[in-house]
């Protein structure tokens, strides 16, 4: 069985993953006492000296994380010999019945439940952040532009993460990367027990990374191991729903916990989440394709009978013997035959995280400098956010029945016309200017639709060896659309909405005319 992370068929040393697990989650209980003795402050710890306890824990991470990183390792990292893989897979490929492939079975739809929860733990780290700002603000008397930098670093390490993540997808394994994820997200648990901004810093930085690749992994997983005929509308649920779950968890700990265990009651919930992902790991398998495109068939063969993943001999012997060791370079994904698919994915996700980060984080401000009251401008958002959540179920419709490609282009088509509508609302434009909601409501349907089918539809258009980094790649540069708007904050250099707005219009346009030229139709493709 090779369904835990425990089996010696496919690691070599799994023991030091539970070891390091075990060390790190010590490592956060030595943080507590600080932390329970300021409960008479309101948990208000800045200023306060780190104590020797506190620096012990800090190795117990260090050491812990290096230790379970080295037990994810599998036994070998090579590539097994064309002709011994083909050998194997004349038997492999009789282990799936007919009746069976294609169909969503118990094991499908267990990954799905339990990727989803993956999401939702994911970006529950990042959605708390503006929760967590306020109190971080007031406890160490910082201005708005200094406590911009907690989500500067945070996007940062986002950025960073999801292509360092995407590497380690491909080289080591989808599952590796997800469990490497949840043993730093109880690490950095830590963070509320720092007395020091500079530390909330570095940790938030580590959060990022360890969050930041979690997403893009989660879809190429699951795009590795769902049926054809299934795999585009639960690529867009799990992560649609997993990212609204993740902004509910976030703003329910907050409601539930802040106000009586202060801010840094939220960092504190990093440990449990972080443990409750690593404590599900027999049930997050390793992609059948993934071990057969390296070459690990005996691995692969549980898996292949579990997930129904019916394979030809021929097809992953040719590939095998091909030069597609070339596929682990990450140059590949900007030449060749990949170059104009990447450029478009990429530009497409740095326009999405300009608009989302960027502009849809300053619209509260500008509506109330626009004379709408501040209860006034909330309800026009909610509303509007509101009217947006149910089409998600349409895109992850017409996504998986109509066509990939032109969903994503009618979405980026959307958000230019509501990014239009928005410079026009205080014009003499009539159907812009007296339907404030529809505009908003449009902006937010293609907005939130864009990054539901986007990392799905990067998924899909690239081969097994390289997914885990040109999906990461695409993601990681979603959030550096967002890093570079978080910057005009820093720096205090937020332009005026009219010319934000334009100045936006411009690259989501340009992607959705890339994509009609160069995006590839994935609907019913096998990724084989």
């Amino acid at each position: 069985m090779t369904t835990g992370i425990l089996s010696r068929g496919e690691r070599a040393h799994p023991l030091f993953f539970w070891f390091g697990a075990v060390a790190v989650t010590g490592g956060v209980l030595l943080h507590l006492p600080m932390y329970v003795r300021s409960a008479a402050m309101h948990f208000h710890v800045a200023g306060m000296r780190i104590d020797h306890e506190m620096l012990i824990g800090m190795a117990l991470i260090v050491g812990g994380t290096a230790a379970a990183w080295y037990g994810l390792l599998p036994a070998s990292l090579g590539r097994a010999s064309p002709e011994r893989v083909a050998a194997e897979l004349g038997d492999l490929s009789r282990e799936v019945p007919e009746d069976r492939e294609g169909k969503l079975n118990f094991a499908h739809w267990q990954l799905l439940l339990i990727l989803t929860l993956a999401v939702v733990i994911d970006s529950m780290k990042p959605a708390s952040l503006g929760f967590v700002i306020p109190g971080t603000a007031a406890e160490y008397g910082l201005s708005r532009e200094v406590v911009a930098l907690f989500p500067f670093c945070a996007l940062a390490g986002l950025t960073i993460g999801s292509y360092v993540w995407g590497v380690i997808a491909d080289s080591v394994g989808r599952r590796a990367a997800i469990l490497l994820s949840g043993i730093m997200f109880v690490g950095t648990a830590i963070c509320g027990a720092m007395p020091a901004f500079q530390w909330n810093l570095l940790m938030c930085f580590i959060m990022g990374l360890a969050a930041g690749g979690m997403l893009p992994i989660t879809y190429a997983l699951l795009a590795e191991c769902v049926p054809t005929k299934h795999r585009g509308w639960t690529l867009v649920l799990v992560g649609a729903f997993g990212l609204v779950g993740g902004w509910f968890a976030a703003s329910g700990s907050a409601t539930l916990f802040e106000p009586y265990f202060g801010w840094r009651i939220l960092w504190f919930l990093n440990a449990p989440t972080g443990l409750i992902l690593i404590l599900c790991n027999k049930f997050i398998p390793e992609s059948p394709r993934f071990l057969l495109a390296r070459g690990r068939v005996r691995e692969a063969e549980e898996f292949v009978k579990r997930f129904a993943v019916r394979v030809d001999p021929r097809h992953w012997a040719d590939a095998l013997a091909a030069p597609a060791v070339a596929l682990t370079s990450a140059m590949e994904l900007v030449r060749g035959e990949f170059r104009a698919t990447t450029v478009t994915l990429n530009l497409a996700a740095v326009a999405w995280g300009l608009v989302n980060f960027g502009l849809l984080l300053w619209l509260p401000a500008d509506l109330r400098t626009r004379g709408y009251s501040v209860s006034g401008s909330n309800e026009l958002l909610f509303y509007s956010s509101l009217l947006a959540l149910p089409t998600t179920i349409f895109v992850a419709w017409i996504y998986s029945q109509w066509s990939t490609k032109w969903t994503l282009f009618v979405l980026l088509a959307l958000t230019v016309f509501g990014l239009v509508g928005l410079s026009l609302l205080g014009s003499d434009v009539a159907i812009f200017r007296d339907n404030p909601l529809m505009v908003f409501s449009v902006l937010m349907v293609g907005a939130n639709g864009i990054i539901a089918v986007l990392l799905p539809y990067s998924a899909e258009n690239y081969p097994v060896l390289m997914r885990g980094r040109a999906t990461g790649l695409v993601a990681g540069s979603s959030k550096f659309g967002g890093l570079a708007a978080n910057a005009l904050t820093v720096a205090a250099l937020v332009p005026g909405m009219i010319a934000a707005v334009w100045a936006l219009a411009l690259p989501v346009a340009l992607a959705a005319a890339m994509v009609a030229r160069y995006g590839c139709e994935t609907r019913n493709i096998d990724l084989d």
